[in-house]
């Protein structure tokens, strides 16, 4: 098996594992990921993405790349081909990548999600000093749903998502995530302006679907344009969405107000024929998690958060 740097390869060498890795986001997950495929071919070709390469033969049997961020490595996908040893060639592609970033003096902390298909990579990412943090990927049948028919509170207004909410929204996530363990996994949660960057990242690039406007919404006081919950959601393939961010401000947590922004949701969707909606939990914030087992999500996948730091 031989391992190369991304860079040494071109994206057609890869085209079984892209075809591969995009039937297992659509069986497994209900995602089409092509469209993120297509721009990893783009970066690839053109030589300006960090990764590897692990060839048989000259045969493609898994890649996987990262990117830069300051002080901060991300590392965005790891794939393997269910036609080799998945562990195996995990371990030695995730060893080729990490080395050349932990080489770079001003990085000190490398950050990763990396959805299994096949195997996981949890004993890889804990051999190479990773901190583990379990998440569950969630699935709803919007027919199956359960709505509690939660009213707004008195004295607050629901609207849906308009673009000039873009920096109140990074002050909302800031302070909803402040000491909470998904700041620790993300830290863009924890300025605003991370905060800001995570936003313009899951609403205007592909990498998280197609942004869903109209089923994305606020919760404001009645007398003042100041953002205590939102809820935004993206098209990720025919007929299913995925709720990319949702969060209230601390002072109006559990008091229903994430239920009501859920069944905003689900309403809005429906209307708009979808039949399913999906999102990522970390296992430890029980309360999220609760919140949507009752709404009628069930768990199709876990896998591990990772984070190094110096």
């Amino acid at each position: 098996m031989q391992i190369l740097d991304l860079r040494q390869v071109n994206s057609r060498t890869l085209e079984t594992l892209f075809e591969e890795e995009a039937r297992c986001w659509l069986d497994e997950l209900h995602w089409d990921y092509r469209p993120s495929l297509q721009l990893i071919k783009k970066f690839i070709d053109a030589r300006s993405l960090g990764g590897a390469a692990a060839l048989d033969n000259g045969r493609a049997a898994g890649y996987g790349f990262y990117v830069l961020e300051e002080t901060k490595g991300l590392l965005g996908g790891l794939f393997v081909s269910p036609r080799y040893a998945q562990a195996a060639v995990s371990q030695r592609l995730l060893a080729e990548m990490l080395a050349p970033m932990r080489a770079l003096p001003h990085v000190d902390r490398i950050e990763a999600q990396l959805i299994p298909f096949g195997t996981s990579f949890d004993h890889a990412l804990v051999e190479q000093k990773f901190r583990l943090y379990p998440r569950q990927f969630m699935l709803l049948p919007l027919a199956k749903a359960k709505p509690a028919g939660a009213p707004i509170s008195q004295g607050l207004r629901l609207e849906r998502w308009d673009d000039r909410h873009f920096e109140p929204c990074a002050r909302l996530i800031q302070l909803a995530y402040a000491n909470h363990i998904d700041s620790d996994i993300n830290d863009q949660y924890r300025t605003e302006e991370g905060a800001l960057k995570f936003l313009k990242n899951i609403i205007i690039l592909p990498g998280c679907g197609q942004f869903l406007p109209d089923a994305s919404f606020l919760v404001k006081p009645v007398a003042s344009e100041r953002l205590i919950g939102v809820v935004l959601n993206s098209a990720v393939s025919a007929g299913v969405a995925h709720t990319t961010q949702i969060c209230v401000m601390p002072g109006y947590q559990r008091h229903g107000l994430g239920l009501r922004l859920m069944e905003a949701t689900m309403q809005a969707l429906k209307s708009r024929r979808f039949h399913a909606i999906t999102l990522t939990v970390t296992t430890q914030n029980d309360r999220a998690r609760e919140l949507y087992e009752q709404l009628g999500f069930q768990t199709v996948k876990t896998f591990a958060a990772a984070v190094w730091q110096v």
